[in-house]
């Protein structure tokens, strides 16, 4: 299920070009057009705060596409048919994680050399680099599970975009993937430091070595629990949800 999934993604190579224009044009429109006047604590590289937050970002809306494959194959009647064949039932929903997964490296990938292009580095060594992608994938391999619940309560995958995108755009806007929350009036940042990508942001940065880390709060002292406790916690909630609903859909 997970070869079946990637074959997909090959054959539609304009999806994988619109998915990857976005991150990147928020690089080269933040980085370059508005990063003169954004204000980094500590008077670092705002390229180097920005390119943490466009990883995570990206895994966040990668969202609609996970919704709107799982959509196509119930509308279609793909998990009936599957039903019928020698192969385990849960088959179907982690496929659909594990190509999320591998696809979610190759924009990684694909984000990183754009980074290193426009100036951005890893200064903490490799290994604590290894760790920040590994808790940038945990955080989207949370936010497929929510795309298949999607994917699964939506009537037709035309309805995706309409749902993902309110649901993406304020999650992104009120955390610090663009500002710092200590930058922002005091009651947006502290929604912005609960956020759940501002956690893995914020540890990203850290175990990157970038600039960005600040704040007084609980959570912006603890990102990196909290990195791993948001995703784990969405996880188990959103994923037996998604069974459950997989399992009636396919009755």
């Amino acid at each position: 299920m997970t070869g079946r999934n990637m074959r997909h993604v090959i054959r539609s190579p304009e999806e994988i070009v619109l998915y990857f224009s976005l991150p990147i044009m928020f690089v080269l429109v933040f980085g370059y057009v508005f990063g003169s006047g954004m204000a980094v604590p500590g008077d670092g590289s705002y390229r180097e705060f920005l390119l943490p937050g466009v990883f995570v970002m990206t895994m966040l809306y990668g969202l609609g596409a996970t919704a709107s494959q799982i959509a196509v194959d119930a509308g279609r009647g793909v998990v009936d048919r599957f039903r019928s064949l020698p192969m385990a039932r849960s088959a179907l929903l982690t496929g659909r994680a594990g190509a999320d997964l591998l696809r979610a490296l190759l924009e990684l990938a694909v984000l990183v050399v754009c980074g290193l292009l426009v100036g951005w580095r890893w200064r903490n060594g490799l290994g604590d680099a290894a760790a920040a992608v590994g808790l940038i994938l945990l955080l989207r391999l949370a936010f497929t599970w929510l795309g298949i619940l999607l994917g699964l309560l939506v009537p037709n995958p035309d309805t995706v975009g309409v749902i993902v995108f309110p649901l993406a755009f304020p999650l992104t806007a009120l955390s610090n993937v663009f500002v710092a929350p200590e930058l922002l009036p005091e009651w947006l940042g502290a929604i912005a430091a609960w956020n759940p990508l501002s956690a893995t942001v914020a540890a990203a940065r850290d175990l990157f070595g970038n600039p960005g880390i600040g704040g007084g709060s609980w959570a912006a002292e603890h990102a990196l629990l909290l990195a791993v406790g948001w995703p784990v916690l969405l996880i188990a909630v959103i994923a037996p949800l998604a069974v459950r609903r997989y399992q009636r859909l396919s009755r």
